[in-house]
């Protein structure tokens, strides 16, 4: 079995710890946000109903930013208040409220478990991290205990991104911090600081230092409350006063590399990567390079009719129950093997209409609009977005994937992806810089143009 890590990468000292606990409540009490879920933790009698408060603002926050997370809320607990309010809802009526907000199997996945407690467990909530965990589908191991420890006050810690980087600076953590073994160091310690009187205070106050004062870059350490406990930190601090002595002609002793002293940390940076002074404590954390992602191409067509009060209308298609933007509605797409030729996207992309207009579709009838790109987490996807105008009725076959005409208004309520917003922007600017009137000619641009020193 491998050793255990050295202590000077562990939290070993009661009275430290101790005042860690006191130093960084203090500092949240004083600092901390004013955000809708934490109102409801504190102000919710209801057992079940503060539950699934903070339960939906834990999803709601996983890889997305709190600032575009607090209007999503409100809404969505105005709209389901409750866990049997979310249940009764459909899947349409999730995806319509989730549209914008990214990672859209999330919205899917809680409405899944909601339903689950209020038909299996009797519209209750489980108390504990480990029930959350093993009972409730898409529920993982940092979200149960945000749950517990904010809701029912267990004391156990949590391990998200900006917890991460907060131990790993105050502990010198310089391994890889996304591999198994050191996430594992990590939960240790988090459980053995979690304060046992304020459990769901304490986990939050760390979540928001990360998140406001130890920041990726440029981190505010002459603000942080738990600084002189910070091993990173004190490493900057030796290194400036050792500079500063020798400015002045003083000597200085070997500075202290700040090492664990042990051969073969398993916390330590690697040897090949060592401690970079010009980093200071951004040097914590580390993690391996990620995978660039991959490159997709999609045809994407913006088929477009007037409707019986004038209005323009446009064809939406809902894409299939399960994968990327599952569920969602989008303009009819075809993914496209890269390299293609133009030509041959344009016949793709016009056979690939046949089935929705009911009618042959020429390839010199679409009209190219441009390029989009939208990248994904794991997905570089640039959409070749084209337009066709339909004159007279088309009806759309039953037997194909859920379909609709939607106004432009319709549309925006839809549940569409930011990606299709950004498709039919882009087909709008065409569309007005197409109609706008050309002030001049051409030659007379370009004359004025060389004569203000244009090109």
């Amino acid at each position: 079995a491998p050793a255990p890590p050295p202590a000077r990468h562990l939290f070993s000292d009661p009275a430290e710890v101790e005042a860690l606990r006191g130093n960084l409540l203090a500092w949240y009490d004083r600092c901390k946000r004013d955000l809708p879920w934490r109102a409801l933790a504190v102000t919710e009698p209801d057992a079940d109903r503060r539950g699934y408060a903070v339960w939906v603002s834990e999803i709601m926050l996983q890889q997305t930013q709190v600032a575009t997370v607090i209007d999503y809320y409100n809404r969505w607990m105005q709209k389901w208040p409750t866990l049997q309010a979310l249940a009764q809802a459909s899947l349409e009526e999730v995806n319509e409220l989730w549209a914008g907000l990214g990672y859209y199997s999330r919205g899917k996945r809680l409405q899944e478990a909601a339903r689950k407690v209020v038909s299996e467990l009797a519209g209750r909530m489980p108390r504990t991290a480990e029930d959350l965990q093993k009972l409730l589908p898409g529920v993982g191991r940092y979200t149960a205990g945000a749950i517990a420890s904010i809701s029912y006050g267990q004391a156990t810690g949590v391990v998200d991104g900006n917890v991460i980087r907060v131990l790993c600076r105050l502990r010198c953590i310089g391994a890889d911090s996304s591999s198994p073994a050191v996430i594992d160091q990590l939960w240790d310690m988090a459980n053995v600081l979690v304060d046992r009187s304020r459990p769901g205070d304490f986990n939050q106050a760390l979540m928001e230092l990360g998140a406001t004062v130890c920041v990726p870059k440029a981190p505010l350490c002459g603000e942080c409350p738990v600084k002189q406990h910070c091993q990173s930190w004190r490493r900057v601090e030796k290194e400036l006063a050792f500079a500063s002595q020798k400015l002045f002609g003083k000597p200085s002793p070997v500075p202290d590399v700040e090492d664990c002293g042990v051969g073969d940390c398993p916390l330590c940076p690697p040897a090949t990567e060592p401690w970079d002074s010009s980093l200071g404590v951004t040097n914590f954390p580390r993690k391996a390079a990620k995978k660039p992602p991959r490159a997709m191409r999609t045809a994407t067509c913006v088929l477009e009719r007037r409707g019986c009060h004038g209005a323009s209308e446009y064809l939406i298609v809902q894409r299939p129950s399960s994968g990327l933007l599952a569920g969602l509605w989008e303009f009819p797409s075809l993914p496209l093997a890269q390299d293609l030729q133009e030509e041959k996207e344009k016949e793709e992309l016009a056979h690939h209409l046949q089935a929705w207009t009911g009618r042959p579709v020429a390839a010199k009838g679409l009209q190219f609009i441009g390029e989009v790109i939208h990248i994904f987490s794991h997905i570089h996807q640039t959409y070749v977005v084209y337009s066709l105008h339909l004159d007279g009725d088309v009806t759309l076959d039953p037997a194909l994937s859920p379909s609709r005409w939607v106004t432009e208004d319709e549309f925006h309520a839809s549940a569409v992806s930011t990606a299709m917003k950004k498709v039919l922007k882009a087909h709008e600017k065409q569309r007005r810089k197409e109609s706008s009137p050309v002030k001049g000619s051409k030659r007379k641009r370009e004359a004025k143009a060389q004569g203000a020193g244009g090109t």
